[in-house]
């Protein structure tokens, strides 16, 4: 049997450009013979929050009795684009909702507590994907900093998750595969299959550290994307740029205070 999870995942709950609620989500997983999801929110943690609320209120689906919904985020870098984060059960770090930390501090946040940390869509539009920053360019080797490289996204065309898989292989990264999913459309279009169930952030943890085999699945069709006027794109590109820089900044004083509790600078 096939242990299929989606390991990008955003909900309406969490992230501003999500237009599907995260119980709507799972259920749809769900039917379409999936285990498990992590959550990926931008910055957030709160399509997660929401969702262990309805499960401790027994508000769930009975649908959803045994499906598995684990706990991460796409962390907003300042150098190093999108970055898939997982920490072990039980961790909070308020911090990662802070959007704009260098990649060298993030990984050691992240590696110090026990976490995962792993390139979303490298290959991806703008500023979002590593390669595309300053930060690889100077220096290709700060993927050895990533414990998993994402090498399927279902918002890519497949020259592009060629590339990313290509990657993986090259740094010997296990590789996950994720819908990216922000809408219904493209909701079961892409799932990681694990050797055996994954039941929490631990498993999965001790799972991609142990180097055990993952299988990045992708179902794309045409259909998934749009023709878009080259112009208007860019245009979305670089609006999105802007609100995260603005982001970045509004959040400079919080993100110091929090680097002060954990001896960073």
């Amino acid at each position: 049997m096939k242990m299929k999870y989606d390991m990008h995942c955003h909900s309406k709950e969490g992230s501003l450009d999500a237009r599907l609620d995260i119980v709507s989500y799972a259920v749809l997983l769900k039917t379409k013979g999936y285990v498990g999801m992590l959550i990926t929110d931008h910055d957030s943690y709160k399509g997660y929050q929401h969702y262990e609320e309805r499960r401790q209120s027994h508000k769930l689906p009975k649908v959803l009795k045994d499906f598995v919904v684990l706990k991460g985020i796409e962390y907003d870098t300042r150098d190093a684009g999108h970055v898939i984060v997982v920490l072990p059960d039980g961790v909070d770090c308020p911090l990662l909702e802070k959007k704009g930390l260098k990649l060298e501090v993030l990984e050691q946040i992240v590696h110090k507590q026990g976490g995962i940390m792993g390139a979303a869509h490298p290959y991806g539009n703008g500023y979002i994907a590593i390669t595309n920053t300053r930060l690889y360019k100077r220096n290709p080797g700060v993927l050895e900093c990533f414990d998993f490289i994402e090498g399927y996204n279902s918002t890519l065309k497949a020259d592009k998750n060629e590339l990313a898989f290509e990657l993986a292989k090259k740094y010997g990264k296990p590789m996950t595969s994720g819908s990216d999913a922000h809408s219904v459309l493209r909701v079961g279009t892409a799932y990681t299959v694990f050797q055996e169930k994954i039941t929490c952030n631990n498993d999965l943890i001790a799972y991609i550290l142990a180097h055990r085999a993952t299988e990045a699945v992708g179902l794309f069709h045409p259909g998934l994307l749009k023709k878009k006027n080259p112009v208007l794109r860019q245009a979305g590109i670089a609006g999105y740029w802007v609100y995260n820089k603005a982001g970045m900044l509004l959040r400079t004083g919080a993100r110091r205070r929090f680097l002060r509790k954990l001896n960073l600078n």
